[in-house]
């Protein structure tokens, strides 16, 4: 059986909250799906969050493919959420973001607990559920949106 698949969004949270919520669900995996994966919050830009990630024994895997296009990044934070599914839809459709969907399912497939992250603390307001859809039809799975502590 397939194991569930967690999202996550650290907006707000600090890195041992964080931590904690991917422990605490059994993750094994992180799948940043971030197109920029610099960050103004200390401890989550891409090397950094390997680090520790890795230092609490979870695995880490950049799917840029998956990430949302500046102009979809654009609409979230301008809360016109309909604009991002339009943008991010139109998105999936690339070549790269296919190949990043088939390595996301590669991974669960393989029976690993993977987790979308993305920065967006709501997941009706971030592309990462949109991610978790669009997986359902090459692995279907139970989606668990995590929800770390927040400062």
């Amino acid at each position: 059986m397939t194991p569930p698949l967690a999202t996550i969004g650290y907006e707000g949270a600090t890195v041992p909250a964080l931590l904690e919520a991917l422990t605490a669900a059994g993750v094994e995996v992180v799948a940043d799906v971030r197109a920029v994966t610099s960050s103004r919050r200390p401890g989550f830009s891409k090397n950094r969050l390997a680090e520790n990630l890795a230092g609490a024994g979870i695995g880490y895997v950049h799917l840029r493919g998956l990430g949302t296009p500046a102009e979809g990044r654009a609409a979230a934070r301008a809360g016109r959420f309909d604009e991002l599914r339009a943008v991010f839809g139109e998105h999936m459709e690339t070549l790269a973001a296919q190949a990043d969907l088939e390595a996301l399912a590669d991974l669960v497939r393989q029976g690993r607990r993977v987790c979308l992250l993305c920065y967006e603390h709501d997941p009706a307001h971030c592309h990462r559920t949109l991610v978790a859809d669009a997986l359902q039809p090459l692995v279907p799975t139970e989606v668990h949106h995590l929800s770390p502590v927040r400062d």
